[in-house]
């Protein structure tokens, strides 16, 4: 064997984009402990410093290779080495050809390269079906198809060295180039016939009765009016097989779900084809490119004949339509408390412009972990304040926690740590009591009152944490929001100077901005304004965690009134709970803000 092919930059760049379901791959920045989907990069021939994983199902739900992970932590190398010698022995009778690598931790690595690409969920049965014939074999790479990923031969391994070729590389390169057949693919899953059936089986015996389902919480994109239950099929691909007996049950199902909606067929198209819904498209992997279009139109016509069929049956009650907030009065001055003053829109508007300039002079202040959470609770205040035209903000705990991202009793820390500041930037007029929040005023520190009268105003408008930087975390949040505010292109350093955080910091923000299309260099950096944020964190999946988080308060909030409605003698002693907080209907105030043309704008 030749030393260029024992090296690994060499074997990764030849073989990673041949076996890679989709041209991305995921970095592991904590020594190979996890793979988080916010390092996720565009798969290049450069060979990662890091351990990487490349993606192994692609957009449409579909994978071109069978990934073994033959793990030595479960039973030891020795059981390790006899599975797969058993599995070579079985993959050599049916005709297939493999690629083989080994880690420095004694586990091995088989790859199956196809030459037609398989869906998810007939990937997913050989594998588990190959998971009961061996012992130390990892389903879990091909048991979830939004973040089912595994490492190549050349990539960087945890504990030093790289995951190197049991062969050589020129014959590694030509099974990746001349793949099984489908004819090999059919006789591999023939010969396995036994184990998938009693696979499926396993499932259907896990699978809790649909008849004692809890209630399903509100949709996860109240856009889209769908249950949770079956926007988590058209992006998972799984389902209750006791409810849906084929994947083209389940995907009837969603459509039908899409239809009730209202949602559009080219709705549903643009999130099969933009990777938002791989589940979805993972069902219509069977047809072939050119024929799914067409399959597509005919199950959605079947989907709207069932609709109007059982439309005659009567209206029912539609849990999925209920929003997950609160209904609110988003017109100016529409959300003010009992306790606040009410005072002019157009000042306070104003008022809170020139408070959000104190914040830009004061904020870098907090430069810990823990600081910049607070600075994101305090621009929860100020969207509070701009959403209900007034200084005084009678949003409580909960509901900023919905706002930022953290949990309500992190919130509550971090506001009696702001309030019990010397020259605070908010300042608590009153706890709350019964059912009415904590009342806060913003308050411009008077060490900052000269610098602030004579600083412009900020355009643009103040957003808290926006949903997809749940997953991006709170550095990019604030990396993206000095690059959004400018109104020219922005150097490194200068982002480093805006934010306050040290450059190390912003240029991993920075990089996990690019590799997901959210910025772009150019003479400095700027926002890619084609990339959708509601789009990315339906990617992401965020928007469930959301949704989550507001059913937990929302029967919290139940329970505490149901608690006031039975003590109602004790109600000045209680502490209170808070109004849901609109997250995904409020885009901030114009830039120009008048009386007269000031209005609040809901995107539902």
């Amino acid at each position: 064997m030749s030393q260029v092919h024992d090296d690994p930059s060499t074997v990764w760049s030849a073989l990673a984009p041949l076996l890679a379901g989709q041209p991305r791959v995921r970095l592991s920045k904590d020594g190979g402990k996890s793979y988080p989907q916010r390092f996720e990069r565009d798969l290049t021939s450069g060979l990662p410093s890091y351990p990487a994983a490349v993606r192994i199902f692609g957009k449409d739900g579909t994978c071109s290779a069978i990934f073994l992970d033959f793990d030595s932590s479960v039973a030891g190398t020795d059981w390790v080495e006899a599975d797969v010698r058993a599995a070579q022995t079985w993959l050599h009778s049916v005709g297939a050809r493999w690629i083989e690598d080994f880690s420095p931790n004694g586990g091995r690595h088989l790859y199956i390269p196809l030459a037609e690409r398989v869906v998810f969920s007939e990937a997913r049965d050989l594998v588990e079906a190959l998971g009961s014939r061996f012992r130390s074999l990892d389903k879990t790479p091909h048991q979830n198809l939004l973040h089912g990923c595994m490492r190549t031969p050349g990539s960087p391994h945890k504990r030093g060295g790289h995951q190197m070729l049991a062969m050589s590389l020129s014959m590694a390169y030509d099974v990746a180039r001349r793949r099984n057949s489908p004819d090999i693919w059919t006789a591999m899953t023939k010969s396995l016939a036994p184990e998938i059936e009693a696979a499926r089986t396993y499932r259907l015996e896990q699978a809790a009765p649909a008849a004692v389902e809890a209630p399903e919480p509100a949709g996860v994109d109240k856009a889209l009016g769908m249950s949770r239950s079956m926007q988590r099929i058209a992006v998972t691909g799984l389902y209750e097989v006791n409810r849906y007996k084929s994947d083209s049950e389940a995907r009837q199902g969603v459509l039908a779900g899409a239809v009730a909606s209202g949602l559009a067929m080219t709705d549903v198209q643009r999130r099969m084809n933009q990777g938002l819904w791989p589940g979805l498209a993972s069902f219509y992997g069977r047809y072939p490119a050119r024929h799914r279009a067409n399959a597509l139109q005919r199950d959605w016509r079947k989907a709207e004949l069932y609709l109007q069929r059982n439309a005659s049956k009567g209206p029912e009650k539609n849990s999925v339509r209920i929003s997950p907030t609160s209904e609110l009065n988003t017109q100016a001055g529409g959300l003010h408390g009992s306790n606040s003053p009410r005072l002019s829109d157009d000042n306070e508007h104003r008022f809170i412009r020139a408070w959000r300039s104190s914040l830009r002079l004061l904020e870098q202040r907090y430069k810990s972990r823990e600081g910049m959470a607070r600075r994101m609770v305090l621009r929860a205040l100020g969207e509070a304040a701009h959403m209900s035209a007034s200084r005084y903000v009678e949003f409580g705990d909960r509901s900023l926690a919905v706002a930022t991202g953290l949990d309500h009793t992190t919130v509550g820390y971090h506001l009696r740590a702001l309030r019990s500041e010397n020259d605070p930037l908010v300042t608590l007029i009153e706890a709350g009591r019964g059912t009415k929040g904590d009342l806060y005023m913003l308050t411009i520190p008077q060490a900052v009152m000269k610098a602030v009268e004579a600083l412009p105003w900020r355009k643009g408008k103040v957003h808290a944490l926006r949903p997809v930087f749940r997953e991006l975390g709170l550095p990019a949040a604030f990396v993206y929001e000095a690059i959004e505010d400018s109104p020219v292109p922005l150097s490194t350093m200068e982002i480093v100077r805006e934010t306050g955080m040290s450059r190390s910091a912003v240029s991993e923000a920075l990089e996990t901005l690019a590799a997901w299309a959210m910025v772009r260099r150019d003479g400095g950096w700027s926002i890619e304004s084609a990339t959708s944020l509601k789009n990315l964190a339906e990617y992401f999946g965020v928007l469930e965690a959301v949704a989550a988080q507001i059913q937990t308060y929302r029967i919290q909030r139940a329970l505490w009134r149901e608690w006031l409605a039975r003590n109602a003698n004790v109600v000045q002693l209680m502490p209170a709970p808070d109004d849901d907080y609109p997250w995904e209907d409020f885009e901030g105030p114009p830039d120009e803000v008048t009386l007269a043309d000031y209005a609040f704008r809901a995107t539902g």
